[in-house]
């Protein structure tokens, strides 16, 4: 069945309301849920999972330095959406099969309330992980102004969970970016970018394993999940009407899988203003922007006197990145539609400005240690593809542990044929450059022979990061210090297949 596109409106997910609020602390509860949304005109309404019953779920915002406390509740059914594969770490029969933890994903957080992978809990707080810590987490919101996301991140099942729906928006403000006079109020709108593939009577399809490795198990690990349709905001290919004048929007790429290469099909400038960690030196002009799995980037589009005209975002990257398809241009080659049909309500006073915050660099010559790190693939005893960082499953022996206040370079030579977005826990770090080198001599010798100059990141790519594309056949070099905080932290790719089976390992941050 073929969806028509851009005949729902874009749903904008309401900010939450702390239940109490006091000088010291803000306190949320938020519960996750299963309920039917309505995702397509043409589709029946799906069986989704969200935060506060809805998919995507409600944005928080809080303020730079504010206390913040969270009660996540799992109040999910006993039965999940999709197939678990048992044969994945963490997702035995030896644990239920609903089991959530929540992460902020880019937050300055305490360890224990950072959603570490085996700090699940089930219904009621009934069954717990391993490495359950407490039900009310602490956010110190120490980041500057920046679009962080929090999402599932359940050992074995995450790729299931998100996908289910269980995701949101959580923006960090501060004086500072006020200051800057951007589009904001109705003219700043989060844009969380998915894709999904449906079944005929509505509801998700995820894939099982086509060929079942052990004859009486149901398997649904697979390398990768491409979907082929495009949600943004729990919506298939939307519409916005827009007034002709600059909004900020707030792109988040939320996929399991794909990758997104943005352009505007009116050939227009977007101007970049932040990346994960917050806000650039200066806008950058840009004609396309690429993200990998939970990369962010803030864009303001200028649509004055472009009245009455459609303006549609595409997408061209190809899937899986960067060696698959390119996109069908008339389908996923698409992502939502700008109509520029609502009047001016009032003058835009709002600007782009020429310079916007100072972004430090890191010094190399700060750096107490360096790191080589491979992105490995390779086989599992059934056959399947199976990703690994360093060799090392996550059970490995933790074999990072850089101490509190340390700056590092971490080399990552990625030795696959897959573009991976690594995404570390708990701090921003900053792109180096990315090196070609010749894979061969590298799996025969361990030996880096560098084929090519460095590359600069790209200028989109040039304020802090907390997740990076390291793409295959080359070394990508970041630095980063590490605090604020001491305690247990991950770092993974975040292609969602690949980190539940099992390219995800834990780093602990020591004094």
């Amino acid at each position: 069945m073929i969806l028509s596109k851009f005949v729902d409106e874009l749903p904008i997910p309401p900010i939450l309301k702390p239940r109490w609020k006091d000088q010291f602390y803000t306190y949320y509860e938020v519960t996750m849920t299963e309920f039917r949304q309505s995702l397509h005109r043409q589709l029946n309404d799906s069986t989704v999972w969200g935060y506060e019953d809805g998919y995507p779920g409600p944005t928080i915002e809080v303020e730079r330095g504010e206390k913040v406390l969270i009660k996540w509740m799992n109040n999910l059914p006993d039965k999940h959406l999709f197939p678990i594969d048992y044969t994945v770490h963490g997702a035995h029969r030896d644990v239920p099969d609903v089991r959530t933890v929540v992460h902020v994903h880019g937050a300055c957080v305490e360890w224990e309330s950072d959603g570490y992978p085996e700090a699940w809990f089930t219904k009621g707080f009934k069954h717990v992980g391993p490495y359950f810590r407490k039900q009310i987490y602490r956010y110190d919101n120490c980041n500057h102004a920046c679009t962080l996301w929090y999402h599932d991140h359940t050992l074995g099942i995450t790729r299931l969970n998100i996908y289910a729906g269980l995701a949101g928006f959580y923006l960090i403000r501060e004086n500072r970016e006020r200051s800057l006079n951007l589009p904001s109020g109705n003219y700043e709108i989060p844009l969380m970018i998915q894709d999904r593939t449906f079944n005929k009577d509505g509801s998700l399809y995820y894939p099982k394993q086509p060929e079942k490795p052990i004859p009486e198990l149901e398997t649904s690990i697979t390398p990768e999940f491409i979907g082929d349709t495009i949600l943004v905001n729990g919506k298939v290919w939307p519409y916005l009407k827009v007034e002709p004048r600059k909004y900020r929007f707030r792109l988040l790429n939320a996929s399991n899988t794909r990758f997104y290469r943005i352009k505007l099909d009116s050939g227009q400038l977007m101007y970049q203003i932040a990346t994960d960690g917050g806000l650039l030196d200066y806008p950058i002009g840009i004609k396309e922007i690429m993200l990998a799995p939970a990369e962010r980037a803030d864009v303001i589009i200028d649509f004055t006197n472009l009245e009455g005209k459609n303006i549609i975002m595409t997408n061209d990257a190809p899937a899986p990145f960067p060696r698959g398809d390119k996109p069908d241009p008339s389908t996923v080659g698409q992502v939502m539609q700008f109509r520029v049909t609502l009047p001016l309500s009032s003058v835009d006073t709002s600007t782009i400005p020429a310079n916007i915050i100072p972004v430090p660099k890191i010094k190399e010559q700060s750096v107490s240690r360096i790191r080589y790190l491979t992105l490995n693939d390779t086989m599992d005893q059934y056959g399947r593809e199976w990703m690994l960082l360093d060799h090392k499953p996550w059970a490995a022996p933790i074999s990072e542990n850089p101490k509190l206040g340390a700056t590092e370079i971490w080399y990552l030579i990625n030795v696959t044929g897959n573009s991976h977005p690594i995404h570390l826990h708990l701090i921003d770090f900053q792109i180096l450059d990315r090196r070609n080198f010749d894979v061969d001599t590298f799996n025969k010798e361990k030996v880096i022979d560098y084929t090519g100059p460095a590359m600069p990141p790209e200028p989109q790519e040039r304020g802090w990061k907390d997740t990076v594309r390291a793409n295959p056949k080359q070394v990508t070099r970041i630095i980063m210090q590490f605090g604020p905080f001491t305690g247990l932290y991950i770092w993974h790719c975040h292609i969602l297949e690949h980190e539940d089976y099992e390219m995800m390992r834990p780093y602990r941050i020591i004094r």
